[in-house]
């Protein structure tokens, strides 16, 4: 049964965050204040003395009085609980990522322990780790119980005050579609987003898991606009058990959500790597498996400034068979396309100064290892693409962290395909550059896919898109493809992911590519609208790099450039949609003009289109 077992009623806050004073004394309420005080998360007993929270964001009910809880399997409490609760503290200080949408991150929060105990015995204490910041806010479960114990279920909530908008996806590459509170059904995956009528964007996600079972989000039976956890499988400790970060980031409009999703690398780990000098994000040219088709790969990454060379699935045999000896060259007949001379390829894009990913199958991960990581470094290799990991039980997710953690020790770099999803580890172990968990350009998806993906899916960490340009299967215009390598964060950006070496033109368009960065010194929303379209700022040194993608509909829009410097001129590449605008044009239409501060500039998208900018500053 839960620990916590309780109904929710109404009820008022406590003192604010300034103000309290706690001891080990129990307490009502305990409220814990954003450092800006716009967010209020108040902890409380209800009138049976069971477990909640609650959550007011300036005058409006964020969230209303919700369970908190877990199952553990053999314990059982009748009775009602006193709460205690440590004296809130503050913490404020700034960080540089090794890899980033930000050159440093501010971690400033207040934060508090609540420890909930059973007044007749029968479960161990329950202590809930919170921090509040002005970017939302997190907690975290801490259970202590000598000896073994297995956590069979959790009981947290997010109970909204109506059936607001939400926008959410069952399939880990799937689409975000817009419904209501009370249209969510099992298995939504994370993070979900929340519209609060005349209020702020929330987004619900999990951070730090690293060593427990995954969790996705389910209605709660028979309570109306309700959300709660599902996790894929039990959870086995030890003495001592800490969940992951249950996060609530919170934003005034969408955009901001978008600017506050430094919440989830802040809650993690700093990086465990004293030495990082090794990693190297960059974009990468996928080759198909011919000695000359990949030398052909290397020829364009070092036309085009790309860093790596990635080598696709069937290069040790077939991916999926038990059989196939991911230590051995012995090409998949179905995958082959000539002669494949791993040992020459290596050699020539190391010549090149172009480093060389191999993909492995989950398979030949899981029992090879220990002896395929040493000699992969051996032969030179840069990193591993991650193939159908396991993911969600609590065994595969340790293996997984583990697997990182060893390829760190080799100094390889890694890429976490099919349906693993970032919860911020790349802070700690940055050699994880990348990961898919997004359904990009191998699903080939729609323009509003693409405009959601930047609101929802990249709220919770970089996301391998696969960006296509020439591929007559593509649902947008190749000038949305270019801003999308703008608006889509991830320090390994595979580029011309379907798209032959011959096919590549050169043409004055794809200096986008060639110029475009993969981690940033600062980032802005510039203006959208989920669903709809989405513009993002981005700098790199003193260049600004600027992406809009577009929906379903010809758009014109305006963007203020009030980020750029003031008193500096800058010469603007300007990557547009061509003519006819209204008939999904294959051609990008480039021109150049001059801009500052005061100005504006606009996008004229064609349906399903985009645009794309990169502003560099004139010398005088």
């Amino acid at each position: 049964m839960p620990i916590f077992t309780s109904q929710p009623i109404s009820v008022g806050l406590a003192l604010l965050f300034h103000t309290i004073t706690l001891s080990a004394e129990p307490q009502k309420s305990i409220v814990l204040n954003s450092p800006d005080n716009k967010l209020s998360l108040s902890f409380l007993l209800n009138t049976e003395e069971q477990p909640f929270y609650s959550a007011k964001y300036q005058d409006l009910s964020l969230l209303l009085p919700s369970r908190l809880g877990l199952t553990l399997q053999g314990f059982q409490s009748e009775g009602g609980y006193e709460m205690t609760a440590t004296k809130p503290s503050e913490h404020q200080s700034t960080w540089q990522p090794v890899l980033g949408e930000q050159a440093e991150i501010e971690d400033h929060y207040h934060q508090v322990s609540v420890t909930f105990s059973p007044r007749e015995g029968g479960s161990p204490d329950l202590t809930i780790e919170a921090r509040c910041y002005d970017e939302g806010f997190a907690f975290r479960y801490r259970l202590s119980q000598p000896g073994d114990f297995t956590i069979t279920d959790e009981a947290t909530e997010f109970t909204f005050a109506g059936d607001y908008p939400l926008w959410s996806t069952r399939e880990v590459e799937g689409d975000y579609h817009e419904s209501k509170l009370s249209d969510l059904s099992k298995n939504r995956i994370r993070p979900i987003v929340i519209e609060i009528p005349e209020g702020p964007f929330v987004a619900l996600g999990e951070a730090a898991l690293v060593d427990s079972a995954r969790m996705r989000f389910q209605p709660a039976a028979g309570k109306k606009h309700t959300v709660r956890p599902h996790l894929a499988g039990p959870i086995r400790a030890r003495d001592t058990f800490v969940s992951p970060w249950r996060y609530v980031m919170v934003g005034a409009n969408e955009g901001e959500l978008i600017e506050n999703k430094t919440l989830v690398p802040n809650l993690n780990e700093p990086c465990a790597l004293a030495d990082t000098s090794w990693i190297r994000p960059g974009k990468a040219i996928r080759a198909e498996l011919a000695t000359d088709q990949a030398k052909a790969c290397v020829d364009v990454a070092v036309k085009m400034n790309f860093q790596h060379l990635l080598l696709d699935a069937g290069w040790y045999g077939p991916e999926r068979s038990n059989a196939s000896d991911a230590t051995t060259v012995t090409v998949d007949p179905n995958r082959s396309h000539g002669d494949f001379d791993l040992p020459e390829i290596i050699r020539y894009a190391k010549e090149n100064g172009i480093g060389v990913f191999l993909y492995v199958n989950r398979r030949a991960l899981e029992k090879q290892l220990d002896t395929l990581l040493p000699l992969y470094k051996e032969w030179g290799i840069s990193g591993i693409k991650f193939g159908f990991v396991n993911v969600g039980s609590q065994e595969w997710t340790i293996w997984l962290h583990e697997a990182i953690k060893k390829c760190a020790e080799h100094e390889l770099m890694v890429d976490v395909h099919d349906h693993y999803l970032p919860t911020g580890w790349s802070r700690t172990y940055p050699n994880l550059l990348t990961q898919e968990g997004i359904g990009g350009n191998e699903q080939m998806p729609t323009a509003e896919h693409n405009v959601n993906l930047a609101y929802t899916r990249y709220l919770c960490g970089a996301g391998d898109y696969t960006i296509c340009y020439y591929s007559g299967r593509l649902q947008t215009t190749r000038a949305h493809q270019i801003a999308a390598s703008v608006v889509y964060y991830s320090p390994l950006q595979l580029i011309f992911w379907y798209d032959k070496p011959q096919t590549i033109r050169f043409t004055p368009e794809l200096d986008l590519f060639r110029e475009v960065p993969v981690t940033w010194d600062e980032t802005r929303f510039v203006e959208g609208e989920i669903g709809e379209y989405v513009a993002l700022a981005r700098r790199k040194g003193e260049r600004w790099f600027i992406g809009v993608l577009n929906s379903q509909r010809e758009r014109e829009v305006t963007l203020d450039l009030d980020f750029l410097r003031e008193g500096t001129n800058y010469q603007t590449q300007v990557f547009a949609d061509g003519e006819p605008v209204g008939e999904a044009p294959k051609k990008v239409a480039c021109s150049s003009l001059v801009v500052d501060r005061g100005d504006k500039l606009t996008a004229k998208m064609a349906r399903n289109g985009g645009a794309a900018f990169l502003l560099t500053p004139r010398s005088e």
